[in-house]
């Protein structure tokens, strides 16, 4: 671990070891933890599958095709949402099979939605950036709506509601334990930005709070919060951690290319890592914001 401040070490121990769980996959992505199965759920989306792990059983296919599916997520119901490439929509999983909750926006296919968070309100928050449009991630496609933006299904669903329309490359997201604060990584920009959240979903601010470093492999992509608004975001050489005032405290190496992050285990202490060909975790000392998790305190 590379430790930047003090301050990280009471986050995660400097001594800490990454663990390789699994490995043979295309490009793995979107993990989400399951409190109530123990499981993990995530995406290879050149694969066009949809994996699940646990500690007894390890890894097996979930779903296939996935429709290329990205960030997974959970409703405030418990059900599991996907971020679809192929089919460019948000799906829930019911008994009866996949619906859709979302593919348009103002009577135009949206782009391919990328990642996406649960808010205490039971909205969903998602990215709809360009990547899935490309060929072996969904594509080859044409962009039809004219900007990369971050939207939000309200509760009862119907035309989702277009929130911020100047990104790059919107990405991953989360949201602060109080709901007060969006944080949105653009990949393209290499930065991640801070949007303050009113209780009528105006947003205002979406300043620059971090640059992420460039140099090594990977880049801004999936990001998570511990309950302090510790930030946790994917990027060059594994895993950035910084305050939430944007105060860059230290890096967790990854051998691989990170591209997303999940808190798991039944504490929420550890955080499974998807990257590039391997699945991998790591303990922690910081407490997950997990949005479906069971309440926790700091």
């Amino acid at each position: 671990m590379n430790v930047i401040d003090q301050r990280v070490t009471e986050l995660v121990d400097p001594r800490v070891e990454i663990e390789l769980l699994a490995d043979g996959f295309v490009f793995a992505e979107g993990p989400v933890w399951s409190f109530r199965d123990s499981h993990l759920t995530f995406s290879d989306i050149p694969a066009d599958t949809m994996y699940r792990w646990n500690e007894r059983q390890g890894v097996r296919e979930y779903r296939k095709p996935s429709n290329f599916s990205n960030g997974l997520a959970y409703d405030k119901d418990g059900a599991l949402i996907a971020c679809e490439h192929r089919t460019r929509r948000v799906t829930r999983e019911t008994p009866d099979g996949l619906e859709t909750i979302v593919d348009t926006y103002r009577g135009k296919r949206l782009n391919a939605p990328n990642d996406i968070v649960l808010a205490s309100d039971g909205s969903l928050v998602f990215t709809d950036p360009h990547y899935g449009l490309g060929k072996g991630f969904g594509g080859p496609a044409e962009q039809e709506q004219p900007v990369r933006g971050v939207y939000r299904i309200p509760p009862s669903g119907g035309e989702p509601e277009l929130l911020v329309a100047d990104f790059t490359g919107p990405n991953g997201l989360a949201l602060s334990p109080d709901g007060g604060a969006l944080y949105v990584a653009d990949t393209e920009e290499f930065h991640i930005r801070a949007f303050a959240v009113a209780s009528s979903w105006a947003l205002s601010g979406g300043d620059v709070l971090i640059d992420l470093p460039r140099e090594g492999e990977g880049v801004p992509d999936g990001l998570k919060l511990d309950l302090a608004g510790n930030i946790y975001s994917t990027g060059a050489g594994g895993i950035w951690i910084c305050t939430p005032a944007g105060e860059l405290l230290g890096q967790i190496s990854v051998p691989e290319v990170a591209a997303n992050l999940a808190w798991g285990d039944e504490d929420g202490q550890t955080l499974y890592v998807t990257a590039s060909t391997g699945l991998y975790r790591v303990r922690c000392k910081a407490t997950g914001q997990v949005p479906h998790a069971p309440a926790r305190r700091a």
